[in-house]
């Protein structure tokens, strides 16, 4: 009995021992790090998987990396990026799904590449009768040099955003635009058939900034005053509308009663946003 416990306790302790060196194992920093970013646009998202080289004092493009041949957008595997509803890439449809991201440098603009096959390694097996989409892009001379590879979004709209690509002294812009604004709307008509209260911002603003139904947008704008008469808010859109629309005085007039509804709540983000609209008109 006694040879069975001790036998039993050893391979508990056995057990506890591997646990323990398995965890306190040696980790060694990738020379490359992975990066993965994550961007509302519309109504998905767009997911970016990349690793990040350095430049280390290497000469990049037309260097390491030679101008004219396929990169896979970063080290190590081949970058992703991922679509969870349709757009519009560089001016062309894109349906929603996952692709490898491969580039081909050149000194005055890059061919950018959408490949179907998403999961490769480098661009050591890409082929391009799997590619889905060919576009060429400008590149431009950055004075300030970035050490590290960047995949970065800028300038994200509720339709467009650019998706920039910067190295060393290198940058390339991509253009992305929502393609999903028949589904919006139709959600929208959708929402506003019900109780419209918690719908109203999102629409009016929907509407304003892609240059819709302007008439729509602002029936809507003066029925939420009904429902919230002290908010700044919706006096700030009906004057942006009204503007829009090329009423000056309606808008002047909308505007100012919105400074005074934001200085009665002491709301100074509000004065602000109001009184740009009349400086607008005005000017």
């Amino acid at each position: 009995m006694k040879k069975c416990y001790l036998y039993v306790l050893a391979i508990f302790l056995a057990g506890i021992c591997f646990k323990s060196n398995a965890q306190q194992a040696p980790r060694i920093p990738e020379a490359s790090p992975t990066q993965t970013i994550i961007q509302d646009f519309g109504l998905g998202k767009v997911t970016i998987t990349y690793s990040r080289p350095s430049v280390k004092d290497r000469v990049i493009f037309g260097g390491i990396n030679p101008y004219g041949e396929v990169w896979r957008t970063g080290a190590n595997a081949a970058t992703t990026i991922s679509f969870t509803e349709n757009v519009i890439f560089e001016g062309h449809s894109v349906p929603a799904g996952t692709y490898s991201l491969f580039t081909i440098p050149d000194k005055s603009e890059w061919t950018i590449i959408l490949n179907k096959t998403a999961k490769q390694w480098g661009a050591y097996s890409y082929k391009e009768k799997d590619d889905l989409l060919r576009v060429k892009v400008k590149s431009t001379y950055r004075a300030e040099k970035r050490e590290s590879f960047t995949i970065q979004f800028a300038d994200v709209t509720t339709h467009s955003a650019d998706l920039h690509l910067v190295w060393d002294h290198t940058s390339v812009y991509i253009k992305l635009n929502t393609d999903d604004d028949a589904k919006i709307t139709a959600n929208i008509d959708k929402l506003m058939q019900g109780d419209r209260k918690p719908y109203y911002f999102n629409a009016i603003q929907y509407y304003y900034e892609n240059n819709k139904d302007m008439k729509k947008a602002l029936g809507w704008a003066l029925e939420a005053q009904k429902v919230e008469p002290k908010g700044p808010w919706y006096k700030l859109w009906e004057a942006r509308i009204r503007l829009k629309m090329g009423d000056k005085t309606a808008a002047i007039k909308a505007a100012e009663e919105g400074v005074a509804l934001a200085k009665a709540s002491n709301d100074e983000e509000y004065v602000r946003l109001n009184q740009a609209v009349i400086d607008k008109a005005k000017s």
